[in-house]
């Protein structure tokens, strides 16, 4: 983990390049990064889903939160991209390697993607960039993804990006908008030996 220590504070993670697509740091000091991850955690989508810890709800809890994001990928626990297109640079959504664990090295993925971009496989493409880098250069051996059962789009995204259905976690996430309630998990994994996708 001292690699990752010794980068800049304000990028540790490098900019990952593929399939159409350019995955970049957030920053928090960006008015335009702000604004983009305050819509993308505001979208009625990915709240029914996605039950915040702390919820962002204007510009300055927006920015809160993704400093918050770059102090932890500071610590080398979290890698944030903010998904765009390569060539026109325009923002799609987000993609993230969260919780990871250098002894163990194992973390999770989670994304979202912006209305407009849906259906055209950037979760798909982003995920498989972002998975091949932290399955090989930041030198993890198994990622988790983990969806609230019934959530079908994103359990077809893990299939195709090689994160097979590995089971189902018992109220392993909060209801939708509730911190008091608990909802099931499909969990699917990814390790560092399984075939390499094709896209």
């Amino acid at each position: 983990m001292t690699h990752i220590r010794e980068r800049s504070l304000r990028h540790p993670f490098p900019e990952l390049n593929g399939h159409g697509l350019r995955l970049r740091p957030w920053d928090a000091d960006a008015d335009s990064d702000v604004t983009d991850w305050l819509r993308g955690v505001s979208d009625p989508e990915f709240r029914r889903w996605n039950t915040p810890l702390r919820p962002v709800t204007d510009v300055t809890s927006a920015r809160v939160s993704l400093r918050s994001r770059a102090e932890s990928a500071a610590d080398g626990v979290i890698a944030s991209f903010r998904v765009t297109d390569a060539v026109s640079g325009t923002t799609l959504g987000h993609v993230g390697v969260n919780d990871i664990d250098h002894v163990i090295r194992v973390a999770r993925v989670g994304y979202w993607i912006f209305p407009e971009a849906r259906g055209r496989g950037v979760a798909t493409r982003a995920l498989v960039l972002a998975a091949h880098w932290a399955l090989t250069d930041l030198g993890l051996y198994r990622l988790e993804l983990g969806h609230a059962l019934g959530h079908d789009v994103s359990c077809r995204v893990a299939e195709r990006c090689g994160f097979p259905a590995e089971g189902t976690l018992r109220g392993a996430m909060f209801e939708a908008g509730r911190q008091d309630a608990f909802r099931d998990v499909h969990l699917h994994g990814r390790v560092a030996t399984d075939p390499e996708v094709q896209l």
